[in-house]
């Protein structure tokens, strides 16, 4: 079978979202652009990473290309929920960055999940991001495979100032989830919490 790429080069919206309440949220990535919207489904901790891989490679491409680094959006600049109705395209088993020089833009690449998917986990191995033969400054967040080439997948290119916006709304996401215990640091359940530190009594 034919595997689909989502490409929107560039984007009219692309952020992180979730569905659900705190304690059972699904955690998506949404695209929109050209009267389509793309939904693809992650983990809260491919959120986190993703947001903190992105910043590293903007700091390389200033590094290594003095590509200008935006300031941090003084206000949340996107804080509307996920266009409905979301639709899981599929799930993320592999994240690809990349910085292309030519245009000055992120690319960002969600691959869907195997038959036979590892545990998520972050990897030194770069990114394999077809047809882009001058991205450098990758950096992967992956199997410890390669994906299969015909895995579906999304496809998203980024300015540096959207990329901030981006990344600035994940860790908004991800810390909006349930708050932490102050004693074992574990997610506070509204129905209570069995913590380790005071002998599994409810708190």
């Amino acid at each position: 079978m034919t595997h689909q790429v989502h490409a929107f080069e560039p984007p009219e919206r692309f952020v992180a979202g979730t569905v659900g309440p705190p304690g059972e949220r699904t955690f998506f990535l949404q695209a929109r652009g050209g009267g389509r919207v793309v939904s693809v489904a992650l983990e809260k901790v491919q959120v986190s990473l993703l947001a903190e891989k992105l910043e590293e490679l903007l700091s390389e491409a200033n590094r290594r290309f003095g590509v200008k680094l935006p300031d941090p959006p003084l206000s949340a600049t996107d804080n509307e929920p996920l266009d409905t109705p979301v639709d899981e395209e599929f799930r993320v088993g592999t994240l690809g960055l990349a910085f292309d020089v030519d245009t000055a833009t992120v690319v960002i690449e969600a691959i869907a999940a195997g038959e036979a998917e590892a545990e998520i986990e972050l990897s030194g191995a770069e990114a394999d991001l077809e047809d882009e033969p001058d991205a450098v400054g990758e950096d992967a967040i992956d199997e410890d495979e390669e994906p299969d080439p015909d895995l579906d997948r999304l496809r998203v290119r980024l300015t540096p100032e959207a990329t901030r916006e981006f990344i600035d709304r994940a860790r908004r996401v991800v810390a909006a989830g349930r708050p932490p215990c102050p004693l074992c640091g574990q997610p506070l359940d509204p129905a209570g919490h069995l913590c380790p530190r005071h002998n599994g009594y409810h708190r």
